[in-house]
């Protein structure tokens, strides 16, 4: 298998200008995998779920070689992050539980969801600030696991069904969006109870939601097309509309330098947005149907899963990004 196709050294600026320098490099994983998403671990690999065939694959970026991990049968794995000691926390619907994959031993631990998660949906999740795992299902509710005792908790999701991508603040705070629901939601750190925000726009379709260093959320709009950022401090919302007709965002992710990353399925291209001069860069992906539906990064590197095409892509910046995120 070739695992490495093409590198590109252009990108598109809208509006109109010059394009910074910066590299774009894909690589093959296995056929049928539908790669989902995606979690650059400190370590230069790179996991991702394998959603079609039931394994959490890892990229070695300077080979090109992956391993691939069998999560068990049924698994259907959604999302994928790094957490304490380098693991890999894997949202998996199919075995409506979160599985822990050790980084060194490869050993697959899985925590099933109580009956009152019952055919969840699983979707993403994030650590809060105690160490603590919280989830999103999208059948409309939401959980914490507590990875040192193993007791979980599931509670259900304001407007019902929707709950779907979900993040922590530089404070240890969680949020999460709704994309049936359209609202950011706050889960209380110590009872679960959510405090819902409304977004601007009307049915936006509020799908993944990501904190920048200051504790702002950015939110992909699914349905209206936007990029937009809620402010806690000021309990106020900003709306980018995407460039491009019809635009549709997918996923979103904040580097180190608090640029703003996120993909138009429309445009099949991932874009990046300056908050500070309010322009996207656009680059598009060199096969049709990329559907890249999550991304990650680290220094320098912005990661995300090509479902359409079975690649993972990283976009390398011309000056590195200061600080490692896993």
């Amino acid at each position: 298998m070739n695992r490495f196709a093409l590198l590109l050294s252009v990108a598109l600026l809208l509006p109109a200008g010059l394009a910074q320098a910066a590299e774009v490099q894909y690589f093959d994983v296995p056929a049928g995998d539908h790669p989902h998403d995606v979690a650059p671990a400190s370590d230069g690999t790179v996991w991702y779920t394998g959603q079609h065939k039931g394994v959490l694959g890892r990229l070695d970026p300077k080979t090109g070689e992956v391993e691939r991990i069998p999560l068990g049968e049924g698994s259907r794995p959604h999302g994928v992050i790094v957490g304490p000691y380098g693991a890999a926390w894997v949202t998996d619907s199919g075995l409506n539980a979160i599985v822990r994959v050790d980084a060194i031993s490869k050993e697959v631990r899985s925590f099933p969801l109580p009956k009152a998660g019952t055919n969840a949906n699983l979707n993403t999740a994030a650590f809060d600030g105690e160490g603590r795992l919280w989830f999103t299902g999208q059948t409309g509710i939401y959980g914490r696991l507590d990875p040192k005792t193993g007791k979980m908790d599931v509670w259900n999701a304001p407007k019902g069904k929707g709950p779907y991508g979900i993040t922590a603040t530089p404070n240890g705070e969680i949020y999460y969006v709704s994309l049936a629901g359209s609202f950011l939601g706050k889960p209380n750190l110590a009872t679960g109870e959510t405090e819902l925000i409304e977004p601007e726009s009307q049915g936006a379709g509020t799908r993944r939601v990501w904190s920048d260093s200051k504790g702002r959320l950015w939110v992909s709009e699914w349905n209206a097309g936007n990029l937009s950022v809620y402010d806690p401090a000021s309990k106020a919302w900003t709306v980018y509309r995407l460039p491009g007709t019809e635009p549709h965002a997918y996923s979103v992710y904040v580097d180190a330098n608090d640029k703003v990353w996120v993909t138009d399925f429309a445009a099949n291209a991932v874009l990046k947005f300056d908050p500070m001069t309010e322009t996207f860069e656009s680059f598009p992906s060199d096969k049709d149907g990329a559907a890249v539906r999550q991304m990650l990064g680290r220094q320098g590197e912005v990661w995300g899963a090509e479902s359409g095409t079975d690649r993972l892509v990283v976009i390398r910046d011309e000056k590195p990004d200061e600080g490692v995120t896993d």
